[in-house]
C-alpha cells in the first residue's frame, strides 16, 4: 500500500517506465522546478511546449539541467495548447500536464468535443491525494476544482474517481465520507438526499467496492475518537480515506486550509480524461505540482502497459 506522497514517488521510481509528459505552456517557475526534478529523477521524459528562450533562461536562473527538457518553441499559450493535446491524441505523449497558461483557455482546448481528451459521455471531475502530517494516511478528496454544484450521477462519478485513484494506491476497499454539516439527514440539505442514494447504490454493488456512509461531518470522517464521544454508529469509524463534498465551495477552501493551515502537501489529477491530465493552480508549491506529476505517471499506468 503506498501510505504517502513520497512512497508513491519510490513506487513510481521503481517501475522505470518513464511516461512521456507534455507541458503547456511551460515557462512557469514552480512548473518547470516540479518537471525538471521529476525528469531528473527518471520519472518521465519531458516535453516542454512554450516560449523556448524564456524557459531556456529560467532554466539557467533556477540551475536546472536543460538536457532533460525538450522543448517545442510556441510563442503563443492556445497554440501552446491545441499543440500539447493534439500530441497526446496522436500517442506522442502519455500526460497533459498545465504550466503558466490560464486554466480556461487549458481546459477548452482539453473539452474540445472534437478535438480533445475528454472520454465519452465521462464527467470531469477533480481528485487529489493529501498528505497531511496530523492524518494517519493519506486521504483522498473531491471534487476540489471542477464541479460547482454536482447533482446525483456527478457525485456517484466523483465517487468512482476516487475509490479508482485509492485502488492504485492500494487500497482495495477504500471508507468513503459523504461529506456534510451534521450527520443527520435533513430536509434543510438538499444533499441528504443524494447521499441516501448513494449509500443504498453502494451496498447494492452499483458504485465500486467500498464502505460509505453520509452525510458525516468532518470529525465523524476522521476523527475516531469524535466517534465514540457522539455515539454515531458509522462503517467510516474516524477512518475514512475519501472525503466526497457535496460542492466545489465547501471543498476547495477545506483542502487549501490543509495546505496553508495543516502543512499538507496534495498529488491530484484531472479525472474523466483520455489519458491523466495534471491541473494546478499556478501558486501550488514545486513540491506539490511534483507529487502530481508522480501521481499522473501511476495512473497513466493502466494507458502504457
Amino acid at each position: 500500500m503506498i501510505d504517502s506522497l513520497e512512497k508513491l514517488v519510490d513506487i513510481v521510481k521503481e517501475s522505470k517506465r518513464k511516461p512521456r509528459l507534455a507541458v503547456t505552456w511551460a515557462q512557469d517557475r514552480n512548473t518547470l522546478g516540479a518537471v525538471g526534478k521529476a525528469a531528473a529523477e527518471g520519472l518521465v521524459e519531458a516535453h516542454l511546449y512554450g516560449d523556448k528562450k524564456q524557459i531556456i533562461n529560467l532554466a539557467s536562473e533556477m540551475g536546472l539541467n536543460r538536457d532533460v527538457f525538450n522543448i517545442i518553441d510556441i510563442n503563443n499559450e492556445r497554440e501552446a495548447a491545441s499543440e500539447t493535446v493534439r500530441a497526446v491524441k496522436a500517442g506522442e505523449a502519455d500526460i497533459l500536464m498545465k504550466g503558466l497558461i490560464g486554466t480556461d483557455k487549458f481546459l477548452k482546448a482539453v473539452l474540445d468535443k472534437e478535438l480533445g481528451l475528454m472520454k465519452p459521455k465521462a464527467v470531469l471531475s477533480y481528485v487529489c491525494a493529501v498528505d497531511v502530517p496530523d492524518y494517519h494516511k493519506l486521504l483522498f478528496i473531491t471534487d476540489t476544482a471542477v464541479l460547482p454544484f454536482p447533482d446525483l450521477d456527478q457525485k456517484v462519478a466523483m465517487a468512482e474517481y476516487a475509490i479508482s485513484m485509492a485502488n492504485s494506491f492500494g487500497i482495495a476497499r477504500p471508507k468513503v465520507a459523504l461529506i456534510g454539516a451534521s450527520e443527520k439527514m435533513s430536509r434543510h440539505f438538499e444533499n441528504s438526499v443524494d447521499y441516501a442514494i448513494m449509500c443504498k447504490m453502494a451496498q447494492r454493488g452499483q458504485i465500486s467496492d467500498c464502505i460509505m456512509d453520509g452525510p458525516l461531518d468532518v470529525f465523524l470522517a476522521c476523527d475516531k475518537e469524535s466517534v465514540k464521544i457522539k455515539g454515531v454508529d458509522t462503517p467510516v469509524g474516524g477512518d475514512a480515506d475519501i472525503l466526497l463534498f457535496p460542492t466545489l465551495e465547501s471543498c476547495n477552501p477545506f483542502y487549501k486550509g490543509l495546505m496553508l493551515f495543516g502543512k499538507g502537501e496534495l498529488a491530484g489529477m484531472l479525472m474523466g480524461t483520455e489519458v491523466p491530465v495534471v491541473l494546478m493552480s499556478r501558486s501550488e508549491s514545486e513540491k506539490s505540482k511534483f507529487y502530481c506529476i508522480a501521481l499522473s505517471c501511476l495512473m497513466a499506468e493502466k494507458n502504457i502497459k
